[in-house]
């Protein structure tokens, strides 16, 4: 569901720190902050919260073209935004990006959110409630720092984590890229995490993923 209020100009040349880029239906969910005022963005197709192609999620720089990575500062155009009630980051973006150096894990606590809970306990929240229960989506997106982080494959051989954040346990799937590394062991992490309050699926409940681990 869209919803409507007074428009802001977000303008041209904006810089982002990406702080999120995983897998949507195929496509691209590419999420980050703002570099000097750290609000989120995420960067969608269209105004129904559409996510991007490959191509629209890539950069140039002096080597080439390539996908944005997290951590990576892209200069881009931002054109407007168009919040949706479950997702109020969403913008729409002009191809075109240009990377403008990286950040390092030490400036991560400059763009960290300190929500007392991911979206309350559990794994979703139900479209009902979003819509007519009065429960306010003000953040789609956290970039949070957690406890004893789990990652694994289920049953159904779905990629999970587990981890704790503040006194709550939970259990979310991941769509990070480079889960196959960090599962097993190739990659350095420190636990920080971007989750992610997702679009409403087709059973009635918006559900809680785990987009990035940096």
């Amino acid at each position: 569901m869209r919803i409507f209020g007074k428009s802001r100009e977000i303008g041209m040349n904006n810089t982002i720190v990406i702080l999120a880029n995983s897998i949507k239906h195929g496509l691209r969910c590419v999420a980050g902050k703002s570099a000097d005022g750290g609000r989120w963005v995420r960067l969608v197709a269209n105004a129904e919260g559409g996510a991007v192609t490959t191509d629209q999620a890539s950069y140039t720089n002096k080597y080439g073209c390539f996908v944005a990575k997290p951590m990576q500062k892209i200069i881009m155009n931002i054109t407007q935004p168009v919040p949706l009630i479950n997702q109020p980051e969403n913008v729409l973006i002009e191809p075109g990006w240009v990377q403008h150096y990286n950040i390092v894990a030490a400036e991560l606590p400059r763009y960290q959110d300190r929500p007392e809970s991911l979206w309350g306990e559990g794994k979703r929240i139900s479209q009902a409630e979003i819509v007519f229960g009065g429960y306010v989506v003000d953040q789609s997106l956290y970039l949070v720092k957690v406890e004893n982080l789990t990652l694994f494959r289920s049953a159904e051989n779905k990629r999970r984590a587990t981890f704790r954040y503040g006194t709550i346990e939970y259990d979310l799937p991941v769509t990070c890229t480079n889960f196959d590394s960090i599962e097993s062991g190739n990659c350095q992490h420190d636990n920080w995490v971007v989750a992610s309050l997702g679009e409403a699926h087709r059973d009635g409940y918006h559900y809680k993923i785990i987009a990035t681990i940096l």
